[in-house]
């Protein structure tokens, strides 16, 4: 019997061996097939021919449970199982090495050229029937490793056992593993090449454990049978550009809680929030915590489960069904992905084979400042195959119809929220990521190309240009920029004393400067009402009922405002607290009258604006917006016209100042009777009732530069809508 060498033998009870098929399986040797197993805790095994039904006992080399059994009636390697004795029993199991490789050439090349757009379909977890067996196919990827192992419950964490195969130079590992099913919990055991055991969670694991436990599961995503047939047909045939897109962003874990403060399941949020946010007049609904995040208070932007949504909320196919249920309701989903940085925790993608493999080496590229948080190295070609994957994995299997790429500004420079000298330029000397840029152009070229219908939106903060321009024409590629800009001067607008506010006059009138610069979104966000910023309402200037007013006309004045919508929960009924993510939002504001007129006034405004091309189909397109007045900044107020093709204008009139104004004069373009179709001031917003009585006629005396115009009576912080009856 051909012997293994001592040092071999110490090297795999000592789990430092870094190909356990080199050794373990079926393998010729001196003209004879000699198996050789480690199967601890085993008394006796005997290999047993699976055709034959031959026995051949094998012998203990190592008290540990390496066995070895050389077959002179064998010349040629055949399928054979192991027959197992132990304190349990007999047992017959497939021997794990004695399976080929199932990863193509194709795939790894592709993969490690950064070119693989479906990495998930073979990294990972995978359930799989192989010559009758059924069991999970691992596949990671550690290129610096000396050893990787997958272990679980079903080996005992043993690294010993199940020593992974390297797969030629492409830094990938791979495994069969019969009879193991979906719900196994596992992770990786990695050896470093310092000799450092690290234990991580599957990168493009499916499905992970509940925080604090952070393991990956192997779970069958196959099973879930969609509905949504006619959403993805329409959505395919469909842009954005023209289309009513208001959104209503959400953090699942604290919109509404259980009354014991449990978290709801994406099938409670189904049948709750989609039915709310329906009757709200909302078009879509943005996620904020979606992928697998081990810290609730990261709100699910600390990813460290790409491929899992998160088990706080349910299953992967609990998920789905949410999906599925928005669709079947007419509401599309947005999800937020974050490509920009992910966290250090030891279980997650940092220095996950004990080397910078997902980030930069140098913590000046590879480390973020702002969140302590590890920053993607884009310039590596498996790390872009990881990331497009991604993307393409929420968009097709989840059927999601838009990403919100987060923190887009803090992957294209390179001096992001860093000091001089804590940053490294590129090879021009400059302060742009060039791999960034490169990344996200044929992310987004990528993402159009093979899903229609779906949107890419940046949350971009700074001047870059052409963000929402096409990679052929220059630009970034995205369908969608925030506008931070618009934000942020609004509220800076809206956070004055409306007796400064005429100083400020420029921050609301701004915008429409560079209005059709971008395809924008308007986002009055989470960010906006958290760490000390106030809530919304607590933003606002005055006494309480003032605060509502001034609320409400910012609400109007955004509904009015080219641009898609977007608010995030609790915003509709005006919460006077800051948002905490460990609360539920106060639903029992709804039960006082000021709190319910807004919630009012923000599902007319919806209505509105669904059902008025005006306001959504001339979007990016500068004929669908003229000023009336944007010069009477002693009165703090703006007057603005809508366009549609085919449609009357609608005019929207605002007055941020408490002071009503009688006899105001506003152009219009024709004579007739003018419908007041919104007022943020009638009674039932909370409003005072200041108005024009529903219907108004407009005389034949010209003003601002109009040959017809009204003469309006404008109720204190409030903003009318008005349209030719």
């Amino acid at each position: 019997m051909d012997k293994l060498a001592n040092s071999t033998i110490e090297s795999i009870l000592r789990a430092e061996w870094g190909d356990a098929f080199s050794v373990l399986g079926m393998h010729k040797a001196g003209g004879l097939v000699q198996v050789r197993a480690f199967l601890p805790g085993c008394e006796t095994v005997c290999v047993v021919g699976r055709s034959s039904g031959d026995r051949w006992p094998m012998h203990k080399v190592a008290d540990e449970g390496l066995f070895v059994v050389s077959i002179s009636e064998q010349t040629e390697p055949f399928s054979y199982e192991l027959e197992c004795v132990n304190q349990n029993g007999t047992h017959r199991l497939r021997d794990p090495y004695s399976f080929w490789p199932m990863v193509s050439e194709e795939d790894c090349f592709l993969f490690n050229e950064g070119k693989q757009q479906g990495a998930h379909r073979f990294l990972g977890a995978h359930l799989k029937d192989v010559d009758g067996i059924e069991g999970t196919h691992f596949v990671v990827w550690a290129p610096s490793a000396r050893r990787v192992s997958t272990v679980g419950d079903f080996n005992e964490w043993d690294g010993r056992r199940h020593g992974m195969r390297p797969l030629g130079n492409s830094g990938l590992w791979e495994i069969f593993l019969p009879g193991v099913k979906a719900g196994a919990v596992y992770k990786y055991e990695i050896l470093t090449g310092d000799g450092e055991v690290l234990l991580k969670c599957d990168p493009y694991a499916f499905a992970a454990e509940h925080p604090p436990s952070t393991a990956s599961i192997v779970a069958d995503i196959s099973r879930f049978v969609w509905n949504d047939e006619a959403w993805m047909q329409r959505r395919a045939s469909s842009g954005w550009t023209d289309r009513p897109v208001s959104i209503y962003e959400v953090h699942p874990g604290s919109w509404k809680k259980g009354e014991d403060g449990s978290y709801c399941s994406w099938r409670e949020l189904a049948h709750q929030l989609v039915d709310y946010v329906r009757d709200m007049g909302f078009t879509h609904i943005e996620l904020m915590a979606v992928a697998e995040h081990p810290f609730d208070g990261s709100w699910g932007y600390q990813v460290t489960g790409y491929f899992a949504p998160s088990s706080r909320f349910g299953s992967p196919e609990d998920f789905a069904y949410f999906v599925d249920y928005c669709h079947q309701n007419g509401l599309g989903v947005i999800v937020d992905w974050v490509p920009g940085h992910f966290p250090k925790d030891a279980h997650g993608l940092a220095r996950f084979d004990g080397t910078a493999l997902y980030e930069h080496e140098d913590l000046r590229q590879g480390w973020h400042p702002d969140w302590d948080t590890m920053v993607f190295n884009y310039g590596r070609d498996e790390v872009r195959s990881f990331l497009l994957s991604n993307a393409l994995f929420w968009l097709e299997h989840y059927h999601v119809d838009g990403l919100r790429v987060d923190a887009v500004a803090s992957m294209l420079y390179l001096d992001y929220s860093r000091k001089e000298g804590e940053w490294v330029p590129n090879r021009y000397g400059g302060r742009e990521n060039l791999e960034a840029i490169e990344f996200l152009k044929e992310l987004n070229s990528v993402v159009y190309a093979r899903c229609a219908g779906v949107a890419m939106i940046a949350e971009e903060s700074t001047a870059w240009p052409s963000v929402s321009s096409p990679v052929h024409a220059g630009g970034l590629g995205f369908g969608f920029k925030w506008n931070m800009g618009w934000m942020n001067d609004c509220l800076h607008y809206m956070e004055s004393d409306p007796i400064h506010r005429k100083w400020h006059h420029g921050s609301l009138t701004f915008s429409m400067v560079y209005a059709y610069h971008e395809n924008f979104v308007l986002p009055l966000s989470h960010d906006e009402v958290v760490h000390g910023k106030k809530s919304l309402l607590g933003k606002m200037p005055g006494d309480d009922w003032q605060k509502f007013a001034n609320l409400r006309a910012l609400y109007g004045f955004m509904f009015g405002h080219p641009g898609k919508k977007l608010l995030f929960m609790g915003a509709e009924m005006a919460p006077w607290d800051e948002w905490d993510h460990e609360q539920s939002l106060d639903w029992q504001l709804l039960e006082y009258e000021p709190h319910r007129g807004v919630q009012q006034w923000v599902r007319d405004l919806n209505m509105l604006y669904c059902n008025e091309p005006a306001l959504h189909e001339t979007d990016t397109d500068p004929q669908g917006f003229a000023w009336v007045d944007c010069l009477d900044r002693d009165q703090s107020t703006v007057a603005f016209v809508r366009r549609a093709p085919g449609r009357e204008d609608l005019i929207f009139t605002c007055n941020f100042t408490p002071v009503p104004r009688q006899d105001y004069r506003l152009g219009v373009a024709k004579p007739g009777r003018y419908r007041e179709v919104l007022n943020s001031d009638a009674h039932c917003y909370g409003g005072s009732g200041i108005g024009n009585g529903g219907m108004l006629a407009a005389d034949e005396v010209a003003s601002h530069g109009y040959p017809a115009s009204l003469s309006l009576q404008l109720p204190p912080l409030s903003v009318l809508v008005l349209r030719l009856a």
